[in-house]
């Protein structure tokens, strides 16, 4: 299920004041996971979108270096179910920094060694963002799948091994303070020589598979021109960035599931302001950045 519209005459747009990020998802909806709060209902059956191929990337990432994009985001499903994911990356880095969204379930040792290849071959940085939704497999394993904990904190103790200290994102699914559960993974991080983790807590979004575990959007929940007044648009991604998929490009990652987002089939085709009316925009408009890796938005530098 897609956000709710709303009506147009009401809604506030958004301009690209400028194409700073571009994102690929580079695993379409296919994930060797099924969380059962993930937005776009990711899954090892839905290929709704596909794999990108090196071929297509390489072909985005020339029109990004003519419109000035400075960053990259790697995001699916599960970067990593697709066998061309270090051939991308590699190209990726010719043109500057990079981010890969993972679960950190597949790095197999083959991809870790070209992974610290990579890394140290580049002049840019690679970031990771490793998804665990808890800090015990008591309390994320209902989430994310039985034995995803584990594998999970196996998974960052490779990337640390190999000198990535990656960003554990945590999806608030819990009630009450937040103070307990970044104490809890701090200790739990130290524990694998994790020591100065950071750490980005993500307010759930309303959409796919977290409708039937909590609840989809209320109506009220969208933005309003009066809430744009005074806001500082540049905590909205669709401010900077755009998503390449399979099909064309969308104005973020969060709504590709609604047609209504898709801007075209080439990066100059979306350079376009974007109206409001999804109900999800609400939730960038209240936490601010949340796709991003901006300290400023959710994220917790941890004892960094």
């Amino acid at each position: 299920m897609t956000s709710l519209p709303i009506q147009q005459q009401s809604t506030p747009r958004v301009p690209l004041v400028s194409l700073d990020t571009l994102w690929f998802q580079v695993a379409g909806t296919i994930c060797n996971l099924r969380c059962n709060h993930c937005f776009i209902s990711c899954a090892p059956e839905n290929d709704k979108f596909k794999f990108l191929t090196l071929e297509t990337c390489k072909r985005y990432l020339i029109e990004a270096a003519d419109l000035g994009v400075r960053e990259f985001y790697f995001t699916g499903g599960e970067p990593f179910a697709n066998p061309e994911m270090c051939d991308i990356l590699a190209e990726t880095v010719k043109f500057g920094p990079a981010t890969i969204l993972t679960n950190a379930t597949l790095l197999r040792e083959s991809t870790l060694d070209r992974l610290r290849e990579i890394n140290d071959a580049t002049p840019h940085p690679i970031e990771m963002r490793v998804s665990i939704d808890g800090y015990s497999a008591e309390m994320n394993d209902p989430i994310r799948g039985e034995g995803t904990f584990d594998a999970a904190i196996d998974g960052v103790k490779k990337l640390v091994k190999i000198g990535f200290l990656p960003i554990i994102t945590i999806t608030r699914t819990w009630d009450g303070c937040d103070d307990e559960v970044l104490a809890s993974f701090r200790s739990l991080l130290a524990d694998i020589n994790y020591s100065s983790p950071r750490l980005k807590i993500l307010p759930s979004l309303k959409l796919g598979a977290e409708i039937a575990r909590t609840r989809g959007y209320h109506n009220e929940e969208r933005i309003t021109p009066e809430m744009m007044s005074g806001y500082d648009v540049s905590q909205l991604v669709c401010s900077s960035a755009r998503v390449v998929t399979d099909q064309g490009i969308w104005v973020c990652p969060i709504l590709i599931d609604s047609p209504d987002a898709r801007l075209g089939n080439k990066l100059s085709e979306s350079l376009v302001d974007y109206p409001l009316r999804h109900n999800a925009c609400f939730t960038c408009w209240s936490f601010g950045a949340i796709c991003s890796n901006d300290p400023k938005s959710t994220c917790t530098a941890g004892d960094a």
